[in-house]
């Protein structure tokens, strides 16, 4: 699954300023939805989802002027109320309530404050909680742009995936991944693939060792990620085994909840793996604008014969 995320990631990485409970920096988020507090400052409680980060803005803290001070005092202790509650963030740098910082110091609760919009931060925040929340996965292969498709190659080890991967690269495709992709699922179920830190942009070819694709061949060689559209599957050429040679035959594969299409490409001596692979992206895109080559060929065939057979007649 994503990895944990902790409100101190999110105080280093928007520059929070923390207010008060600084103890519950270590408080763990599990959700990247977030909350305005309105109803619950109103005295309704039935449905406050307290297990979301709470955004306080301009609105808020208006209102919490009309209350009378034990109004707030009760309504700010039962928003703070319990562990599951990971931080309160108070926008547009605005001063914040006496009672808040006491109750936020007495539950050991993150109070922070930051100078952007209320609307700006809520994206911001949500965006960067999507990224690390989402599920993930490490899958061994070799991610490659080719032609704005992410293809990800897979096979067993030292059948030629990273051999593949290069020769595309001197062919103007750009590297991604090599050895080990790291894969989340977006909430709209797209794979957004990456490099681990440890061998961005580096590439192990038997033989020479392991090679900087950035340092050889230029900035333009290489991305930080990219979505994965299609699998390409190398396996050793099985001669009993009946391989598709049409293409009307769509397999497709599962990472984490989303199925991606699968393209068996049998590996033999004097077969240009590179090539193959830049048709199936190409074939991809063609078939994604609603261009089927195979079934085109299928229907003309079937009209040809269904002719003959008249003609027969």
């Amino acid at each position: 699954m994503g990895k944990r995320v902790k409100v101190a990631d999110l105080v280093e990485q928007f520059r929070l300023e923390v207010v008060a409970g600084e103890a519950g920096l270590k408080r763990p988020i599990t959700t990247a939805d977030l909350y305005r507090p309105g109803l619950e400052l109103a005295g309704y409680f039935n449905y406050h989802p307290n297990e979301r980060v709470q955004l306080m803005g301009k609105t808020e803290l208006s209102f919490m002027e009309t209350l009378s001070a034990q109004q707030r005092r009760d309504r700010l202790d039962e928003l703070c109320k319990g562990p599951e509650t990971p931080a309160i963030c108070v926008t547009r740098g605005l001063d914040i309530p006496p009672e808040l910082a006491e109750v936020a110091s007495e539950r050991a609760l993150p109070l922070l404050r930051s100078q952007m919009a209320t609307t700006t931060l809520a994206s911001r925040i949500t965006g960067f909680l999507e990224r690390r929340l989402a599920p993930s996965t490490t899958i061994h292969g070799v991610l490659v742009d080719v032609y704005g498709i992410g293809m990800l190659i897979t096979g067993s080890s030292g059948i030629g995936k990273s051999e593949t991967a290069l020769e595309l690269v001197k062919r103007g495709h750009r590297l991604v991944a090599d050895d080990a992709v790291e894969i989340r699922q977006t909430g709209d179920f797209t794979l957004i693939g990456n490099a681990p830190e440890l061998i961005r942009y580096l590439l192990e070819i038997r033989g020479v060792g392991i090679i900087n694709v950035m340092t050889l061949f230029g900035a333009g060689a290489i991305r930080t990620d990219k979505k994965i559209s299609v699998v390409a599957r190398l396996e050793n050429w099985q001669q009993d085994k009946q391989y598709d040679r049409l293409g009307l035959d769509e397999e497709t594969t599962r990472i984490i909840d989303t199925d991606l299409p699968l393209v068996t490409i049998p590996v033999r001596p004097g077969r240009n793996l590179a090539v193959i692979i830049e048709v199936a992206a190409m074939n991809f895109r063609l078939k994604r604008m609603g261009y089927n080559a195979a079934l085109q060929f299928t229907n003309k065939l079937t009209e040809t014969l269904a002719e003959d057979m008249d003609d027969s007649d």
